[in-house]
């Protein structure tokens, strides 16, 4: 039997699957992709709560839609994604490794020095869908650091466990961790 787990995202509500992470750790599955109304009302309500900005910038895949809102909604014609490999394109690479809970190996983030030269001195505001753990938001403080880039804020539309209670990130709602029968831990 499917268990969901009914979330009110800034008065927006979603069911959301409980999927496993182990035999005792199940997460709300929180996806944005091909749910426009949610993109949209996310990055409207994220926009009201952000601080001046200069450059947004997300971890590939799942932010993009977030971060591509948000940047049409605030007139910013530009955004950063930093990717899971480097690209043909790219020059000059800066990579860092990032550890998530969604994904079952080590990634790499990369921007290319079109992306440092954006963020260099700049006002870097980050943004993802989840913050959990906090490694990929950690992954891209440091691709930031490195290229001299100033972060100004970091955002997301879910604080996942423990990151509720953390006081450096701002989001819309928290999610709470779930045992295998779908109870709150």
């Amino acid at each position: 039997m499917d268990k969901y787990y009914t979330i009110d995202i800034a008065g927006l509500k979603r069911d959301l699957p409980l999927c496993r992470v182990n035999d005792d750790l199940y997460i709300g599955a929180y996806i944005m992709f091909g749910d426009v109304e949610i993109t949209k009302h996310c990055a409207e309500k994220l926009l009201a709560l952000a601080p001046e900005f200069d450059v947004l910038i997300t971890a590939e895949c799942k932010g993009i839609p977030l971060l591509y809102e948000m940047a049409r909604q605030s007139g910013n014609n530009f955004y950063i994604v930093a990717r899971k490999g480097p690209k043909l394109y790219m020059k000059h690479v800066i990579t860092t490794q990032v550890d998530s809970i969604t994904t079952d190996h080590v990634q790499t983030l990369c921007i290319g020095e079109a992306e440092a030269n954006a963020t260099r001195g700049k006002r870097v505001l980050v943004v993802d869908d989840v913050i959990s753990t906090g490694e990929s938001l950690k992954a891209l403080e440091t691709l930031i650091e490195q290229v001299g880039g100033n972060i100004v804020g970091k955002m997301a539309v879910l604080a996942e466990g423990d990151a509720a209670n953390r006081e450096d990130i701002i989001y819309l709602a928290p999610l709470p961790l779930f045992d295998r029968e779908g109870n709150i831990l």
